[in-house]
Order: C-alpha cells, then sequence, then structure tokens
C-alpha cells in the first residue's frame, strides 16, 4: 500500500494511506486530499494508485504542479512517480512512499549469508511475471481512473434511470441499450473526474453499457474464440487462458457490485440464486459455458467468477488429432468401442479436458437410439435427433426442492434409455450407474476426477460407498469390473497442453483385485523450440479381449493398430 505524507508549511504532517484509486488533490471540498492554501487551486491534480505504482496528472492549476526536483508536470499529461519522489502543490509537499518505509527491517543476526548464496531451489528469487494480454487497448496507468469514472457514473445511472423496471416492463434489448447509451453520454459530460485525453470516449461507453445491461468486461473475453477460461478475482483482477498459457488482461470491473451485478445475471434466467445465505453458485451460460462464483464472506478477495468457455462449435476428432491431444489410432478404437456398447469412462484431472472428450465419443452415438444426458450443469453439445436433456436443480430459499443427479439418473432408468450419458459422477449417484450397466444399458459414458486408470477406479469405490449403504468391498469391484470395460485417462500437461495418456481395458478380477491392461499410453520423448511438448502414442502390444464382438459386429477394425513398435 501507498502512502503520502503531507507536509504544510506552520502545520504538523499528516499522512493518508491510498488503496487503488483515483486521488483528486486540491482546495475544494470534493477533493479526496484537501490543501486550503490560496495558491492551490479548487481542483489542483490527480494521483492515480495501482499495484503500489503511481501516476500524476496536474488538472490545469494556476500555479503548476512540480517534482522535488523542480521538474514541471504538463497539464492533463500523467506522470509515473517512483517511491521516494516527493510532489509540490503551492507551498505544500507530498512524500510518496510505502508502508514498510515506516519500519525499516533489521538485519538478521546469526545468519550465514555465504550458505545461502549457495543454496538455490525452484521456485525461489524473483518470480517471473504473468504476460499481459490486450483485450481493451487501455493503457493500464488509466485503469484506477477508469473504475473512478465507472463508480460515479453507474452511482448516476441507477438514481436517473430503472434499469430493471425497464427490463421487467418488456422494453427489447434495442431499446435499453439505446436508453443507457443516451443516459451515460449525458452522465459523462458532468464528471468531476476528467477523462485521460489518450482514452477514446466510445470505448469508456462500450465498457458503461456493458456493465450496466451485460456482462461488464466479460463481454470483451467471451467475443474472443481463443479464450478457453476466464477467471475473475474481484474486481480489478481479470485473468484468462489463452491456449494453455495464463494471461493478465487490461480490463476490470468497476467495483464489488459490478462483478455482483453480472454473477445475477447470470444465474437469474436459470432460477438460481446467489446472496450471503448461499454464497456459491454452478451455472452456464447460453452457450454451453460453466460458470462457478463465489462470493463475500467465503471469498476473501471479491466476488470470484470462473467460467469456462467451450468453443461455438463443438470439437470433433479431427480437432482433438490436430491438436495433437490423440492419436487416430486411438480415436478409431474408442468410436468402435461407443459402437459395439462398451461402458466408457473418462479420467481426468480439473481442466483436462474430460468434458471436450465426452462430447467427441458422444458424437459416435448411434442417432435412431435414444440418449438421456444428465449434467449438473447443461453443457454437452450433443446433435442426435432422439435426445433428451435433463439438469439437477438446487435447493430452493427454504432449502427445499432439491433434484440432484442421483435423482435423475433413478428417473433415467424409466425412460427407456438405450444410453445414459453422465456429465461427471462426483456422489452417490456412482452406484445407481453402475447398476444401470449392469442391468443392460451398455454404452453409457461418464467422466470422473481421479489422476490414473487406477486411481478412477478406487474412486469410483469411494462414490460408491457415498450412496449410503453398507456394501462389501469386493461386491462393489464386482460391480465395477462387470460394468465399465474402458477407462480413458486424459491429462493436462505442464505446457497447457491436453493429451489422452492412457486407454485402458479392465479385464477381469483376481481374488479382490481389479485387473486392467494398458492398450495405448502416450510417452513423452522431449520439447521443441517453442516449449512444447512433444511424444508419441504408443500401444502396449494388449489386444482388447471383446474383439470378438467387434468381428459380430462387422466393423472394421485393423488389428495391426495394437502391435508394439519397435523403439
Amino acid at each position: 500500500m501507498l502512502e503520502i505524507v503531507i507536509h504544510q508549511p506552520g502545520s504538523a504532517d499528516g499522512v493518508a494511506k491510498l488503496e487503488n484509486g483515483a486521488y483528486l488533490i486540491g482546495s475544494g471540498p470534493e477533493c479526496h486530499i484537501r490543501i486550503n492554501r490560496p495558491e492551490v487551486s479548487s481542483r489542483h491534480a490527480q494521483m492515480i494508485v495501482h499495484d503500489n505504482r503511481m501516476t500524476v496528472m496536474d488538472l490545469g492549476s494556476r500555479n503548476g504542479t512540480f517534482s522535488g526536483e523542480g521538474v514541471s508536470f504538463y497539464p492533463n499529461e500523467p506522470y509515473d512517480v517512483p517511491v521516494g519522489t516527493v510532489i509540490r502543490v503551492g507551498r505544500a509537499e507530498l512524500l510518496v512512499r510505502t508502508a514498510a518505509d515506516r519500519k525499516p527491517v533489521p538485519p538478521s543476526a546469526g545468519r550465514d549469508s555465504a550458505a545461502e548464496e549457495k543454496l538455490s531451489l525452484p521456485g525461489e528469487g524473483e518470480k517471473e511475471p504473468i504476460p499481459l494480454l490486450k483485450v481493451t487497448g487501455v493503457p493500464e496507468r488509466y485503469r484506477a481512473a477508469i473504475r473512478e469514472i465507472k463508480r460515479q457514473a453507474h452511482r448516476e445511472l441507477l438514481t436517473r434511470l430503472n434499469l430493471k423496471k425497464l427490463a421487467v416492463s418488456g422494453v427489447s434489448q434495442e431499446e435499453l441499450t439505446r436508453q443507457a447509451g443516451a443516459m451515460i453520454r449525458e452522465i459523462l459530460s458532468q464528471l468531476t473526474v476528467p477523462l485521460p485525453p489518450e482514452l477514446p470516449l466510445a470505448v469508456l461507453e462500450k465498457e458503461l453499457i456493458q456493465e450496466a445491461i451485460g456482462l461488464g468486461p466479460l463481454e470483451y473475453l467471451l467475443e474472443r474464440d481463443d479464450i478457453t477460461e476466464i477467471m475473475v478475482n474481484g474486481p480489478d483482477q481479470v485473468y484468462v487462458e489463452r491456449g494453455g498459457v495464463l494471461y493478465r488482461t487490461d480490463t476490470a470491473f468497476a467495483d464489488n457490485n459490478q462483478v455482483l451485478a453480472a454473477i445475477e445475471r447470470i444465474v437469474s434466467p436459470l432460477g438460481r440464486r446467489i446472496d450471503e445465505s448461499s454464497p456459491m453458485v454452478d451455472a452456464r451460460l447460453p452457450d454451453g459455458s460453466r460458470v462457478n462464483a463465489i462470493i463475500p464472506p467465503l471469498s476473501l478477495t471479491g466476488p470470484t467468477v470462473t467460467i469456462r468457455k467451450f468453443s461455438k462449435k463443438p470439437f470433433t476428432a479431427a480437432d482433438l488429432i490436430r491438436f495433437g491431444s490423440v492419436s487416430p489410432d486411438i480415436i478409431r478404437f474408442l468410436a468402435v468401442c461407443v459402437a459395439v456398447r462398451k461402458n466408457i469412462l473418462i479420467s481426468g484431472g480439473t481442466g483436462s479436458g474430460k468434458t471436450t472428450l465426452l462430447n467427441v465419443l458422444s458424437s459416435f452415438l448411434p442417432n435412431r437410439e435414444r440418449i438421456v444426458t444428465i449434467e449438473d450443469a447443461a453443457e454437452l453439445q450433443l446433435h442426435q435427433e432422439h435426445l433428451v436433456r435433463l439438469e439437477s436443480r438446487p435447493p430452493n430459499v427454504e432449502g427445499k426442492g432439491a433434484v440432484t443427479i442421483r435423482d435423475l439418473v433413478r428417473n433415467a432408468l424409466r425412460m427407456r434409455p438405450d444410453r445414459i450419458v453422465v456429465g461427471e459422477c462426483r456422489g452417490g449417484e456412482a452406484l445407481d450407474m453402475l447398476q444401470a450397466m449392469n442391468t443392460g444399458h451398455d454404452g453409457s459414458l461418464t467422466t470422473i476426477h481421479a489422476n490414473s486408470p487406477r486411481d478412477a477406479l478406487s474412486r469410483l469405490e469411494t462414490l460408491v460407498l457415498m450412496a449410503g449403504f453398507d456394501l462389501p468391498l469386493r461386491a462393489i469391484r464386482e460391480q465395477i469390473a462387470s460394468a465399465i470395460h474402458i477407462v480413458v485417462q486424459i491429462s493436462r500437461e505442464r505446457d497447457g497442453s491436453r493429451k489422452i495418456v492412457n486407454v485402458s481395458e479392465i479385464t477381469k478380477m483376481e481374488g479382490d483385485v481389479i485387473t486392467m491392461q494398458d492398450l495405448f499410453v502416450f510417452r513423452q520423448t522431449g520439447y521443441d523450440a517453442e516449449n512444447r511438448m512433444i511424444g508419441v502414442f504408443e500401444p502396449t502390444g494388449g489386444v482388447p479381449t471383446f474383439l470378438e464382438e467387434i468381428s459380430r459386429a462387422k466393423l472394421d477394425l485393423d488389428i495391426r493398430m495394437f502391435n508394439r513398435k519397435e523403439r
């Protein structure tokens, strides 16, 4: 945090603590730092603080603003001011310092400096900064001033224009945008905070309209197809993932209230809510993108939003091959497994691409079968003709009316499904899913969080126990061995790429142990010039035990794809 030590002749020094934001200096009553002297103009200068950095701009004062070395600041031109600089406003002097400058840290006694110099640990030292992705094109030094302008503009907009009433009364989106835009232009012309000279008025108007009736800065990011994840950590920290790399962006919300307003606009149409009594929510956007939000008091950084974006055009098997996530042989084999009604479990960590792969495998389901999908937030994009989509429901304000994934799985069994696709098994529904697979609903698909095929089976055992039945462990494992045929392990690698690292078949039970064989594995061979992982998808030499079923189904599968390659 930055501090300003204010020294005026004949007065005791004052200290002001400055959070991120814009501050007016002058003799007028509206100023944040008031210097009541005759040589100081009513609105003399402006300071903008952002991440322990300060920018100073003279506002066309009568007597000017100077640095301690006597350098004059040109009117309406921003200057970066390092810590330790003295700013002169009339006869007053303002010293810029950090809170740490008040208490110098004494040198540690008894420390072995020679040993410290020799010891070098990974992750120590200066951290590599997160790269900046320019979305709006607005210089970062203006962002704090823009937030102050937005806060004032929004207060005025709420006072003058009842947007909620207009929306409920049936006013069209175009008319709502027109009225909000006209009012915002009028408000901007009357604001006390000056508009930075390099910032086009149209850019600020667009951001204010987006926050007033849309999703604010998220609108910029949702328009871009190259962004796969959006992460909002409070109003002024918006990060994205693009190409597997994390970026911070040059966009931000005005304040916490605007983040909350964006969350409300996402969850309200779905009949969901978020408030202090229910501070977490899962939702989805109209395009199927997954949304999670958590607000104070649980989130200490302010309202936090995470959006897992899905491509407007669903990825195909050819796209996964082109990305290097899978080999043609593996995709061909998995398509045959779907065709011969093998139950497939997709396993992977958070953000590894399980849902994307589930979408691709679901595209292989026959068009002439009745397919029932069951999800927490509907995000699968299937295009078969005979499709029923089910979505769970959270409890209402009274804590009643919840419909869980397990309830939907049970109900789906009465709907004459040919195939059941469960977005993710994460609770007691795992037992109902296994029973469905074992009672005539072959060819079902689901996903699970796990780091390896063997871990996936262990986690499945745990989820079955969560159903509340005291089943013997051997009975659970027999159910799993009988129900699940193929486990596909997908992983998000260090370079951000997603790869299928294992395709394993569950073969049988030996004693109390479920036996498995790997059919395909991914072997890393190194990194390319751009530090991207390279490797090969290899068969292990194992052959599926259901080759006869494939032959009876008259499906074309070249058995030579399972031959182990000589290294």
